[in-house]
């Protein structure tokens, strides 16, 4: 009982002896604003680093399903020499550009 009577004094007296502090003053919305800031950079960030290197590697893996499928297809000799170089080629321009 008696700490907590005395809890509750430190807090009058702490609550009543505020003069020495004159708020947060007129730049206060700095703070909030870096803050806000930082966070959108980052996920910008990851945003578009991660974003342009997924379309590199889905585009790298979708060329290359793609050229496998056509060395099946050759293999098994659905398609001839000619028309698998004449594919092949139209696959890597494909994947170039």
């Amino acid at each position: 009982m008696t700490t907590v009577i005395a809890t509750a004094a430190t807090a009058a007296t702490l609550a009543a002896d505020h003069d020495s502090w004159n708020g947060p003053g007129p730049w206060w919305p700095l703070f909030p604003l870096f803050w806000l800031l930082f966070i959108v950079g980052i996920f910008a960030a990851f945003r578009f680093f991660g974003f342009r290197r997924w379309r590199q590697v889905q585009g790298y893996a979708g060329t290359r399903a793609g050229e496998a499928r056509l060395a099946e297809r050759y293999a098994a000799g659905e398609i001839d020499e000619q028309e698998y170089e004449r594919r092949l080629a139209t696959l890597r321009r494909m994947g170039s550009s």
